[in-house]
């Protein structure tokens, strides 16, 4: 079966080596895609994200993982951008990030929610529901390469096609309020609005 999006480019790593609240909007709208091992393909529009980095306007950004320095779990985000970094929550939920920033400055982008457009039929409205509707693990995922076409999981270019809306993030206690949210507005797998 043929999809649009397999004839878009895959987002090369200088896509992702900028500031992590540039990259945070200019993904909205690309393909995230998963190649199972089985041969599924599961993809879907990315339509929320929230940036996390070293700081925001001069104050550190104390709700990013990287904040307190490199560890075994932050590494990849000390990498080059175009990586990803999957974390556990709470003890029970998955969430994918895109490790972005130029090599050795840490920043991500939070991918909050994206829309199905292929082998998905969970909702994918939440940081958690995606992993588990797309089949993302920490085990099988953490510092996978975004860029390479082998890559079981890749992100195709796009475009939002609906205008972005910026709120402060969600779920965390410090930089709340900070605009790094960006979703498509009217968009309705967002997972607030």
């Amino acid at each position: 079966m043929s999809h649009g999006w397999t004839a878009r480019t895959i987002l090369p790593r200088v896509f992702y080596e900028r500031d992590s609240v540039t990259v945070a909007r200019a993904v909205l709208g690309a393909v995230l895609v998963h190649r199972l091992d089985s041969g599924e393909v599961r993809a879907g529009r990315m339509v929320e994200t929230e940036a996390y980095l070293t700081s925001y306007l001069g104050q550190p950004d104390r709700a990013a993982h990287a904040h307190r320095g490199l560890t075994p779990r932050t590494r990849v985000l000390f990498g080059p951008g175009g990586h990803a970094y999957v974390y556990l929550i709470y003890g029970m939920y998955e969430c994918l990030n895109l490790v972005a920033e130029p090599r050795g400055t840490p920043g991500c982008v939070l991918v909050r929610a994206l829309e199905p457009v292929a082998g998905v039929t969970a909702s994918c409205s939440g940081p958690g529901r995606l992993t588990r509707a797309m089949g993302i693990t920490r085990a099988a995922h953490y510092g996978v390469d975004l860029t390479g076409r082998r890559s079981p999981l890749t992100v195709h270019a796009g475009s939002p096609a609906e205008p972005i809306a910026v709120s402060g993030r969600i779920g965390i206690r410090h930089g709340a309020e900070w605009p790094l949210r960006f979703y498509l507005q009217d968009n309705r797998c967002a997972s607030c609005r």
